[in-house]
C-alpha cells in the first residue's frame, strides 16, 4: 500500500561492466601510483642517508614514464570511445567524426597519412616559371 509519509524502497542501480580499455586504465592507474610512491620512497631514503644513485633513480623514473605515456593513450582512446568520435586531428588533436575529411579546426587533411594541412597553394622559390 502506498501511504503518505512512506517511502518505497528503490532498488539499487547496478554498475554496468567494465570494458577492457576502462579494465586497462585502472591496471595503470594503480601501477603508476605504486611507481611513483616508490621512486618518492626511494629518493627520500637517499636524502634521509645522504648517498644518492641517480642510475637507480634515472631507471626507475624511466618505467614510470612508460607507465605514464600508456596511461595516457588508454585515456585518450576512452575520450575517443565517449565521444563517440573516430580519432583525432594529428595536427591539433580535435576530436572528428566518421567520414569527416578535413579538421574542422585546423583544416589539416585527415584522410591523407602525412596530415598534410589544406590551405592557399604556396609555390616554391626554385618552381615558378621563368
Amino acid at each position: 500500500m502506498n501511504l503518505p509519509g512512506k517511502r518505497k524502497e528503490q532498488p539499487v542501480p547496478v554498475p554496468a561492466p567494465m570494458s577492457r580499455l576502462e579494465n586497462r586504465r585502472e591496471e595503470l592507474r594503480t601501477r603508476f601510483a605504486e611507481l611513483q610512491w616508490d621512486l618518492g620512497g626511494a629518493a627520500y631514503e637517499m636524502a634521509a642517508r645522504d648517498f644518492f644513485r641517480l642510475d637507480v633513480l634515472a631507471s626507475m623514473a624511466a618505467k614510470l614514464q612508460v607507465v605514464d605515456a600508456e596511461l595516457s593513450e588508454i585515456e585518450r582512446m576512452a575520450r575517443l570511445e565517449r565521444a563517440g568520435a573516430a580519432g583525432s586531428c594529428a595536427g591539433c588533436g580535435s576530436l572528428y567524426a566518421r567520414g569527416a575529411v578535413y579538421c574542422w579546426r585546423c583544416g589539416r587533411n585527415l584522410k591523407e597519412g602525412r596530415g598534410t594541412v589544406v590551405g592557399p597553394a604556396v609555390a616554391s622559390p626554385g618552381s615558378v616559371p621563368g
